[in-house]
């Protein structure tokens, strides 16, 4: 069963953030309770999942890999920096993530700042820590390269760039897109990518997993944008309404409901088909997860 797996996965990751950030390291304790504030918050943790997924799926069975829960916090660090950013007042200025106060709430905006800084760099320790776990020195390297461009310029900061930009009545179609794409499906690209690697793959398969990542990342943001409008604030952990209240332009916007909706819906067919062109060993999985996705309701 899927939910069984999820829930499985989800606790292991989260047993693993909680021993990411090592008790025997002299760190400020402010900086420390910030980081673990937001890291220990909850959430669909649907980057990790991926990361230990897509290993499965590429080694064909379903036993623990350290190396992969490494790589998927590491993924999960990143993630929950660009929350904490996104959050400041000078970005998206939201109050509640989660369903708690969000970071610069509760800490200050300064002491938010440097815990996404620090969450950021601390990405990378782990990802490289893999080695440590069975992982080859050459497939923590291409990792590492892999989390430094999807995360960065030319990833999920360029997509958060583009958004802070966006305006309603100004942002077009294709715009649109690549906001999405950057912000949000870069991280699953590396997820499943990431996975792949500790899995084995080869070139072909982690170029048929980049399509995947790519269509099923903007069907998930397209399903977050329907969402906003129509979704439950206590599910959510978050108001409604709020990319509409910023000004933010989004499919429902653009296109309406229910094109959204056919767009999404698309988008899913098209990724499961490059999973199974992908040649995984247990692919099943993933493609539970592509269902499931489009189909959640936060």
């Amino acid at each position: 069963m899927l939910g069984d797996y999820l829930a499985t996965s989800v606790s292991l990751v989260e047993e693993e953030l909680g021993r990411s950030l090592p008790t025997e390291w002299d760190i400020p304790i402010k900086l420390r309770e910030s980081m673990n504030y937001s890291l220990s918050a909850g959430g669909k943790r649907l980057r990790p999942v991926l990361v230990l997924a897509s290993a499965e799926a590429a080694r064909g069975d379903e036993r623990d890999s350290k190396a992969a829960l490494r790589v998927a916090c590491a993924v999960e660090l990143i993630h929950t920096y660009s929350l904490i950013h996104d959050d400041l007042p000078a970005m998206d200025n939201d109050d509640f993530r989660r369903g708690k106060p969000t970071n610069h709430r509760v800490f200050g905006e300064a002491m938010a700042i440097l815990s996404g800084d620090a969450l950021l760099t601390h990405a990378f320790q782990l990802a490289a820590s893999a080695r440590h776990y069975g992982a080859s020195p050459v497939d923590v390297l291409d990792i590492v390269e892999d989390l430094a461009r999807l995360s960065g310029a030319a990833g999920m900061v360029g997509g958060q760039a583009a958004d802070m930009q966006g305006e309603q009545g100004i942002t077009t179609l294709a715009e649109l897109e690549y906001i999405h794409e950057h912000k949000t499906s870069d991280l699953i690209v590396f997820s499943v990518r990431a996975g792949a690697r500790l899995g084995g793959a080869d070139a072909e398969t982690l170029a048929k997993l980049t399509t995947f990542g790519r269509k099923i990342g903007l069907a998930f943001q397209i399903q977050d944008d329907i969402l906003d409008l129509i979704g439950d604030e206590k599910k959510l952990g978050k108001k409604t309404n709020s990319d509409t209240v910023a000004g933010k332009v989004t499919y429902p916007y653009l296109i309406g409901m229910e094109e959204s909706r056919r767009l999404m819906e698309k988008l899913t067919e098209e990724a499961k088909q490059a999973l199974y062109e992908a040649k995984l060993k247990r692919p099943d999985r993933l493609l539970q997860l592509s269902d499931y996705l489009m189909n959640r309701d936060r």
